[in-house]
């Protein structure tokens, strides 16, 4: 077993090494000339290695798996995605010279799929999204791999108190700022990973910022933390925006430490995203326009209430894979989404 030992600690080494060669994502200001006093931080999550705030996830999960023994040098690695997370988890795969298989739902846009192939993965593509999470664990069992569970590993895979988490990051990249200390942070939740570690830094840290989680409309989520009882969506309801969102209540989602929730419409994420896009002068995905749009609403609320401060929301990818869905008219057009009274609307506030 030495041998395994040693593979392991190299596997640690090299996770750690990538880490160490990459600067923090930056953090983006954006003036809001219709909020007096409010100030608007985007942490730019699109400029990791595999492009996306993913890339956290997806690291903290090998690290994790690695540690527990659970991941050895003849492991088959696999994982349900709708794709960003295949993405950054083929990539530490591949770094490990390990087999790895993506259970996605065949929906999934052409260039995530792409992504995954260019670092190394298998696609295993599912025409019922819901079933993901069972083909993924019959997988594991028939390759004698292991299953990396985001859905159930992303809240505790990560540490909350900090050693470099994302929430630490923006607490100190805001420090020398004009209001350093957020008002709001606002992330989306497709695992419930990001906002769970935030909220908990938050109250470890005593710091009075609030959190709010902006969620599709067509996500249970909101509707869980609204009411309880509610885990589930009907069949054949299903968020439309990638990477957030989802139709079951997911083991990682903690709503005990959000403050608050905000449902945002399918045309006001894309319209949102289309606006910031044009406003950065490049391309940013739909689960950035969904943050955004919930930024708007907390920054007219304190306008409203003349109250000054900062508010933090997350960049998660760039919209080069999405090329074919987001920024395809005729796509938007054809699933009847009318986003650009939203982009104007946003254009205008930017």
């Amino acid at each position: 077993m030495d041998h395994i030992r040693a593979w392991r600690a190299e596997a640690v080494r090299s996770i750690e090494a990538d880490y160490n060669r990459s600067a923090d994502t930056h953090l983006v200001p954006v003036a809001l000339p219709r909020h007096p006093g409010v100030a608007l931080y985007l942490k730019d999550e699109s400029s990791h290695p595999t492009g996306s705030l993913k890339h956290r996830l997806a690291r903290s999960l090998f690290l994790y798996a690695l540690c527990n023994g659970w991941i050895g040098p003849d492991t088959c690695v696999i994982e349900a995605s709708s794709g960003s997370t295949a993405v950054s988890e083929a990539y530490f795969a591949r770094m490990l010279g390990l087999r790895f298989i993506a259970v996605v739902p065949a929906a999934t846009a052409a260039p995530k799929i792409d992504a995954i192939r260019f670092h190394g993965g298998e696609i295993h593509a599912v025409d019922d999204p819901r079933t993901v999470y069972a083909v993924a664990q019959r997988l594991a069992v028939e390759t004698g791999g292991h299953y990396l569970d985001q859905f159930t590993n992303a809240e505790r895979a990560t540490d909350w108190r900090g050693n470099n988490n994302i929430a630490e990051a923006i607490f100190a990249q805001m420090a020398r700022e004009e209001h350093p200390i957020p008002t709001w942070i606002v992330c989306g939740a497709g695992t419930g990973g990001t906002s769970a570690t935030i909220g908990r830094y938050l109250r470890y840290q005593r710091h009075p910022t609030r959190l709010c989680v902006a969620d599709p409309v067509h996500s249970v989520f909101h509707r869980h933390y609204a009411d309880p009882a509610v885990t589930t969506l009907p069949e054949g309801c299903a968020s439309r925006i990638e990477g957030i969102g989802r139709p079951r209540v997911e083991p990682s989602f903690v709503p005990i430490v959000i403050d608050r929730m905000i449902a945002v419409e399918d045309a006001a994420s894309i319209g949102a995203m289309r606006a910031l896009s044009q406003r950065l002068g490049r391309r940013v995905g739909g689960s950035t326009g969904t943050n955004l749009a919930a930024c708007f609403t907390l920054a007219d609320e304190m306008t409203a209430a003349r109250k000054a401060g900062s508010i933090v929301t997350l960049l998660c990818d760039g919209g080069e894979r999405y090329g074919c869905t987001y920024y395809d008219d005729d796509w938007l057009s054809e699933r009847g989404i009318e986003w650009r009274p939203e982009r104007d609307a946003c254009a205008d506030l930017l």
